[in-house]
């Protein structure tokens, strides 16, 4: 795992596609929403207003 995030981090460096870390910031976190309310369905109706 982390050597394919420094190869990630260098492929930013290089290309220069810093556009693509905001975006992989937001696609994170909204899936760590859909994990969270998975696993415990009870916390569910309070995350789905969050996304």
């Amino acid at each position: 795992m982390g050597s394919l995030l420094k190869e990630f981090w260098l492929f930013l460096k290089e290309e220069k596609k810093w556009w693509l870390v905001p975006l992989l910031l937001v696609i994170g976190v909204v899936g760590i929403f859909v994990f969270i309310a998975a696993v415990n369905p009870a916390l569910a109706p309070f995350i789905y207003p969050l996304i």
